[in-house]
């Protein structure tokens, strides 16, 4: 057996312990590799590829078997699981688009910074949550009103300042965590071709989301004045994600395109 697959067979095993309780059909060699057959059709693989790999699991599943090894127990659970980590070691599975699910990864992990950040927006603005300045107007029998201003220091401010630089970074890795795992589990073989690209082009989407916070906050100023708080907290969470979810979604495009037959015909040899 070739090193690699007995490394993914091992790995396999650690996540798909057989069950010994049963419940499940035993498998014969013949329902095994079958079954991968089934699984790496559906993944798009060529015939020669799929050919070439049953033949190893074949040899692999009957010297298991001489040596009084089940097939189940040789696997360690679920083929169809095993079949697609083969495939994609082997740099056989194309790589899809993805575009959509990698949006909405993004999108999940860059939410919650993204609401913390209004919050706190809410906490350092003038009159905000934490200012403690006010306004007091005294009328006189005589003469116009007394107008008092107590003006405090607000400490809302460096909490915004502070708070915001915490939320870039939780953000960042939020962001960065969530693509991959959704990536590995759709078995895509450029997800880490994609962690990379992403890596390097999550801070100037994250800039890109900030600056278009500011936007937001001087038109809501300048175009619905007293009604500027209720907007930037309705509006502004989601512009943030999602120039964040298309930004995300555009270097993953950029990035990975799909591999073609040729491609895949080419890495198959070199593999």
């Amino acid at each position: 057996m070739e090193p690699r697959l007995e490394r993914i067979r091992h790995e396999h095993r650690l996540h798909h312990q057989p069950d010994h309780s049963g419940g499940i059909m035993t498998l014969t060699v013949e329902d095994a590799i079958h079954q991968a057959m089934e699984t790496w059709r559906r993944l798009g693989l060529e015939q020669e590829a799929t050919d070439e790999m049953a033949e190893e699991l074949a040899a692999d599943l009957t010297a298991a078997a001489f040596d009084g090894r089940s097939v189940t127990d040789y696997i360690g659970g679920d083929i169809d699981a095993l079949a697609t980590s083969w495939a994609v070691e082997r740099g056989l599975l194309p790589s899809r688009p993805y575009l959509k699910e990698t949006a909405v990864a993004a999108a999940k992990g860059a939410a919650i910074p993204a609401v913390v950040a209004v919050i706190l927006w809410l906490a350092g603005t003038p009159g905000g949550l934490l200012d403690r300045s006010s306004e007091s107007m005294t009328t006189q029998l005589s003469g116009p009103p007394v107008v008092e201003v107590h003006n405090y220091p607000n400490p809302g401010v460096p909490l915004m300042w502070v708070g915001w630089a915490v939320c870039l970074v939780a953000a960042f890795f939020l962001i960065r965590r969530a693509v991959a795992a959704k990536l590995q589990r759709q078995h895509d073989p450029a997800h880490e071709e994609t962690l990379r690209a992403i890596t390097k082009a999550l801070p100037l989407i994250l800039l890109a989301a900030a600056l278009t916070a500011t936007a937001l906050n001087f038109v809501g100023a300048y175009a619905f004045d007293y009604f500027q708080g209720i907007v930037n907290v309705l509006v502004g969470p989601f512009a943030m994600v999602g120039v964040v979810a298309a930004g995300t979604a555009w270097v993953r495009d950029r990035t990975c395109p799909p591999l073609n037959a040729s491609r895949l015909k080419y890495r198959t040899s070199a593999t």
